[in-house]
């Protein structure tokens, strides 16, 4: 009995102790934390229980503070009221006390709580979570360290060592991230530092972990596209991956985050028809909800350039009644959106000036310049408001120190009428032009072109103040281009650079320049070069067999859609390479798999690029011409701006004429009739002095101007300049009845009743009718009297309807040999009748 009793006591002694050990284990304060639902019942715990919080209670705290903020929408958070709450100060105070007893997932995930709530980066909190972090960098786990990553670039420390330790361990350890929600942070927060070897091993493993994840989690994909951007690299493959990502969960997006990826995109430069078309859809559906200013400001900015006219006026209508309410950046946004949509509301434009003059004080010194150019763009009349914007530029640029700045505040000052520039100006541009790039010289150069000539003393002689500022940029952009020596940095230099001054004093060694780097010629920056080729015209034979080579060689590992640019400058300036078949053979099997895939408009461009070629693959023809292909297009057409719109219908339309002249075969109906009616009228202007004085002379050396018909239309709309017939023995025939078309003494065409030719008219026996156009410096490359490619093709045409073609280069008009009345006109004698006789 009394062994049963000792196991009795045994049995109860041993359950009393678990049962107090329980109680001992909880944390009261800690369960009061976790049923809290506001931040004010959490500060209440937090006051009632100061002198009990651990640094587990005061982690847990901060942690929720942020949760519950983020859990609202940005226009209902509370921040500023939760940091002036005097419990916040406590948590401070005692997160600080305690950062030494900190784990390193909690010491970062503090810190990152703290950020959020809007601690300032320069509190001594921060700074001190900041410095154990970094002590303790080395053994962060791979989730921590992508959260303080976040932290650095919140902080902009994107270029600090400490980012660069970062960058250091994220090569390292790069293979064991298994995660993209851990690497895609990692990714944005090291670009800045990354190198290009680093650069591609991170796009490889973003490759790699976007094809396991959750496709739901489209913050990823998103920020990989940031992570493109900030590196300035556009590989296709992962851009295609990240869209198709993206377009999954587009449902799911708001305004703001459809307008970040609209943003991303137009940087890259990457045009999806499928995005577009479903962000204008999803954009349309989210008009009603898009009520307060923040988020109707977003959806004005990323859907009237895009929207019809019905949808852009109730934007307009809406954006006018909210005027009022809008933030000074607000205003700025939408007034660049009106200025890209060619927005003529007055009502709206004065109301949206209204609220930038009323906060010109607030707006920093590139928001001045956007706000300047936006106004001056959209022809907004309001001399007062541009007086003080000119003032404000003015004081702006004297006063700033960032080379960025001083170019982006010069450019604009230029744009304005009458602009007297100080010699404080000069001097603060002349401070800076040694840390700018080729562009940014250029931009400078196209300025004080535009300064000179408003200068009142430009009538006597160009102020010296310009002509040593001028002198100091030929110089620099020389010594850039010297000391260059890296291809993809010089190419991206030279994307956007254009204009008389590059022209004149850069392009040659330029040239040089790129013919000295040769051998950096990759499949990566062939399209980026034969882009910048076509672009300033300029015929360079060996890049161009370099191009065409590694074309050759590396086509399969170039993405299909940059056949294109790839063929663009040999098709536009009319190259042949001595491999021309092989390469247009092999461009043509590396696309015409994909060709479903492409976006609408790049292949019409595509297209036409080959038909300037002489060059029609039949798939193309059957794949661009068939009524689903064009039904996408017009879809598609209505998201693109004015100008690429206008370009692509241009395009289809000369490709539809030149599968019919010279396809017959295919069977393409021609169906741009009324669009050529349409571009005839608005076409008809005055013609130039030199047409005045061929037609004349045309008339003398053919017996009578009834002999000549001026601007003739012909079928498929050609307008040839001059059109004359010569019977067998070379003889002019009068036109029976007067022509259509003539020239009046001031340069202005008449136009008859009809306007286009009729070719079907039966001509006498062996008579000929003869095409004489003039060929002005745009049919030639800039640097050599080289026929382009559309001069050609016109000729091929027209040779096709019948026509012996007569094509008078300017440079052999207007040189010394031909400076006389009888000259030019044994020039056209030459020309036609031997022309025809050969």
């Amino acid at each position: 009995m009394s062994a049963g009793m000792f196991r009795v006591r045994c049995v109860t002694s041993s359950l009393r102790r678990l049962l107090h050990g329980g109680a001992a284990n909880r944390d009261p304060v800690l369960e009061q934390l976790q049923v809290c639902s506001a931040e004010d019942q959490l500060f209440d715990v937090v006051g009632k229980n100061r002198a009990k919080l651990t640094v587990n209670h005061v982690s847990k705290a901060v942690g929720m503070l942020w949760q519950f903020q983020k859990k609202k929408p940005e226009l209902l958070r509370t921040v500023e009221v939760i940091r002036s709450h005097p419990q916040f100060l406590t948590l401070r105070v005692l997160a600080e006390n305690k950062i030494a007893l900190m784990d390193d997932c909690m010491l970062v995930d503090t810190l990152y709580s703290f950020l959020r709530l809007n601690v300032d980066q320069h509190d001594s909190l921060i700074q001190q979570l900041v410095s154990e972090a970094w002590l303790r960098i080395d053994r962060l786990p791979l989730a921590s360290l992508s959260k303080f990553s976040i932290c650095l670039s919140d902080q902009h420390l994107q270029h600090s060592p400490l980012m660069g330790h970062v960058t250091r361990i994220v090569a390292q350890r790069l293979s064991s991230i298994d995660d993209a929600r851990i690497l895609t942070p990692l990714m944005i927060s090291v670009s800045y530092l990354a190198s290009p070897r680093l650069r591609d091993a991170l796009i490889g493993r973003a490759e790699h972990l976007l094809e396991t994840m959750d496709p739901l989690h489209y913050n990823n994909p998103r920020r990989v596209v940031q992570f493109l951007r900030n590196v300035k690299h556009s590989p296709r493959p992962l851009l295609e991956k990240c869209n198709e990502l993206i377009l999954r969960n587009l449902s799911r997006l708001d305004v703001e985050n459809i307008g970040v990826m609209m943003g991303l995109y137009q940087s890259l430069q990457f045009n999806n028809c499928d995005f577009r078309l479903a962000v204008k859809q999803r954009l349309t559906e989210l008009i009603d909800s898009s009520t307060d200013p923040f988020s109707f400001t977003k959806l004005f900015v990323n859907l009237a350039p895009m929207a019809s006219q019905e949808i852009r006026d109730g934007l307009e209508n809406t954006a006018l009644l909210l005027a009022d309410e809008l933030s000074a950046h607000q205003a700025l946004v939408i007034a660049e959106a009106l200025e890209e949509t060619q927005s003529r509301n007055l009502s709206l434009m004065n109301k949206i000036a209204s609220v930038i003059q009323r906060n010109l004080h607030l707006y920093k010194p590139v928001e001045v310049a956007r706000i300047t150019q936006a106004l001056f763009l959209m022809q907004y009349q309001n001399p007062e408001l541009f007086t003080k914007l000119r003032n404000i530029l003015n004081n702006f640029l004297q006063r700033s120190v960032y080379p960025y700045e001083v170019i982006i505040l010069t450019r604009v000052m230029s744009m304005l009428p009458n602009a007297r520039i100080d010699e404080a100006v000069v001097s603060r541009v002349d401070a800076v032009v040694t840390q700018c790039n080729l562009n940014d010289l250029n931009t400078v150069a196209c300025a004080i072109a535009k300064w000179v000539r408003s200068d009142p003393s430009y009538r006597h002689n160009t102020p010296s103040r310009y002509v040593r500022l001028l002198q100091t940029l030929n110089r620099c952009g020389h010594e850039r281009l010297r000391a260059a020596d890296r291809l993809d940095l010089v190419l991206e230099e030279l994307k956007y650079i254009s204009g008389e001054w590059f022209e004149e004093m850069l392009l040659e060694e330029t040239m040089a320049t790129l013919e000295r780097m040769t051998g950096q010629i990759n499949c990566t920056n062939v399209p980026e070069l034969a882009v910048f080729l076509t672009r300033i015209n300029h015929l360079c034979p060996p890049l161009m067999e370099r191009i065409a080579s590694v074309a050759i060689k590396d086509i399969d590992k170039m993405h299909h859609s940059m056949v294109y640019a790839t063929l663009l400058p040999f098709a536009v300036m009319n190259y042949d390479p001595e491999q021309a078949d092989e390469l247009y053979d092999v461009c043509i099997q590396r696309f015409i798999p994909h060709i479903s895939s492409f976006d609408p408009h790049r292949l019409v461009l595509l297209a036409y690029a080959l038909s300037v070629a002489d060059c029609f693959p039949e798939e193309m023809a059957r794949e661009i011409f068939s009524i689903d292909f064009l039904r996408k297009l017009d879809a598609q057409l209505e998201t693109l701006p004015d100008s690429l719109n206008m370009r692509t219908r241009l395009c289809l339309m000369e490709l539809n004429r030149a599968v019919c002249l010279e396809c017959p075969e295919f069977q393409v109906p021609w169906f741009h009739e009324r669009y050529c009616q349409r571009l005839q009228k608005k076409g008809n202007g005055p013609v130039g002095p030199v047409q005045q004085q061929i037609h004349k002379l045309l008339g003398e050396v053919l017996g009578g101007i009834n002999c000549v018909r001026v601007a003739v239309v012909t079928p498929y709309f050609y307008t040839l300049d001059f059109e004359c017939t010569l019977d067998k023995q070379l003889q002019p025939l009068a036109y029976s009845e007067p022509s259509t078309l003539q020239i009046s003494d001031r340069g202005q065409v008449h136009w008859g009743k009809s306007s286009v030719e009729t070719i079907g008219d039966v001509l006498p026996p062996g008579a000929q009718r003869v095409a004489v156009d003039f060929l002005d410096s745009k049919s030639f490359c800039k640097n050599t009297p080289h026929m382009k490619g559309e001069a050609l093709m016109r000729k091929r045409h027209l040779e096709i309807l019948g026509y012996r073609v007569v094509q008078i280069p300017h440079f052999e008009w207007n040189s010394m040999e031909l400076s006389t009345p009888d000259a030019w006109k044994e020039y056209l004698k030459k020309n036609i009748f031997k022309e025809l006789s050969s």
